[in-house]
């Protein structure tokens, strides 16, 4: 049987080993700078190079690509080669000593690194620094929000409606209900600027107010379509009749499972009082904080980012009318989201998420 010509012995020193083992872990990591991390490694435990593109999903040919640049340059062979210039002049130790820092620490009168400070700080190019973290995939001058639940039963909510969506009940319907309040009907003061070759649709920075009103929304998980109703306000009032409007358009003969956030109007008394006459309905909370978890927030952005938020509206009515007319165009060809997320994983990533913060408290 043949097995190739003998591959060059790769030995990785205690110190890479943790290195690129931290790396190639880290959630920050573009995935394919972790992967070329994990071939590293896996060639260092023996690995052939078929064994490895089994393991990593890439071809021998990429395999073996990525372990001679290893070989041959060491951890900056790891990333996408540069332009044919003059040699480096930035060892690998200093190029790992340099992401440390960009990641480990921050300036002290700033909040976050920039090119140029950390520049200055390290006593290279502003270019170099951009580039460096260009290639594994660094952005200190970007953030991303987040917040954690403060639900005391948020593992047993996020269990349930997670299950509706990978396992969803014989004979019944899961909806995701909610609305989506103040939909201002604003007027730019002038007309857009049509669009054009080397020229980005204009509008106006001031507008005219001419009211709000609330989208109420039901998404079917199973097959996309949404029933919507706009109401002037959003209080219980208004959801008795949009659960009244759900309960019309959806055969009798079917339980309806709904998802729904904390919001108080989804627990008035009257509320809880109509679905105690309607034994059909069964409502699931979202966890406090959680609103990420009802899929019917992910329409609302679809519908303001097609429908809403670059539009000029003369009235309500006017805004009202255009939503209406949106509902309707959708539901011609609607497209359930594909939820693949179990609720394993969910929490196995908030978990990581938690480490992280916890790491960062001194």
């Amino acid at each position: 049987m043949k097995t190739g010509r003998p591959k060059t012995p790769l030995h990785l020193s205690a110190e890479e080993r943790v290195q690129l083992e931290a790396w190639a872990g880290a959630r920050s990591m573009p995935q394919g700078i972790a992967r070329r991390m994990q071939i590293v490694l896996l060639a260092a435990d023996g690995m052939n190079n078929t064994q490895i593109a089994a393991r990593v999903h890439l071809s021998v040919g990429s395999v073996g690509k990525w372990r001679r640049q290893f070989i041959e340059r060491g951890l900056e062979g790891l990333h996408d080669e540069l332009r044919p210039g003059r040699p480096r002049s930035i060892s690998d130790e200093k190029v790992a000593d340099m992401l440390r820092k960009t990641i480990n620490s921050k300036p002290d009168d700033s909040t976050h690194w920039t090119c140029r400070d950390f520049a200055s700080e390290t006593g290279v190019s502003k270019s170099t620094v951009q580039r460096i973290w260009s290639n594994f995939g660094l952005k200190p001058h970007r953030h991303k929000d987040f917040k954690l639940s403060t639900d005391p039963f948020f593992v047993e909510k996020v269990r349930d409606i997670v299950g509706l969506y990978l396992d969803p009940p014989t004979n019944a319907l899961v909806l995701c209900v909610d609305e989506k309040s103040q939909c201002q009907a604003l007027e730019r003061t002038q007309p857009a600027l049509p669009l054009g070759f080397g020229y980005l649709e204009g509008y106006t920075h001031d507008y005219v107010r001419h009211g709000t009103t609330t989208l109420f929304a039901a998404l079917d998980i199973a097959d996309g379509n949404v029933i919507a109703q706009c109401k002037k306000r959003h209080r219980h009032q208004e959801f008795l009749q949009f659960l009244r409007h759900i309960d019309a358009n959806v055969p009798l003969d079917l339980d309806v499972h709904l998802v729904l956030d904390n919001y108080s109007t989804h627990k008035h008394q009257k509320v809880r009082l109509w679905l105690a006459r309607h034994p059909r309905y069964h409502l699931h909370f979202t966890p406090t904080y959680s609103s990420w978890l009802n899929q019917v927030e992910t329409w609302f952005g679809i519908i303001t980012k097609k429908a809403i938020r670059r539009g000029s509206f003369s009235s309500v009515k006017d805004l009202v009318e255009k939503i209406d007319r949106f509902v309707s165009s959708y539901n011609e060809n609607p497209k359930p989201f594909a939820w693949t997320a179990t609720a394993d994983s969910i929490l196995e990533k908030l978990g990581r998420l938690c480490e992280r913060i916890s790491g960062t408290i001194h």
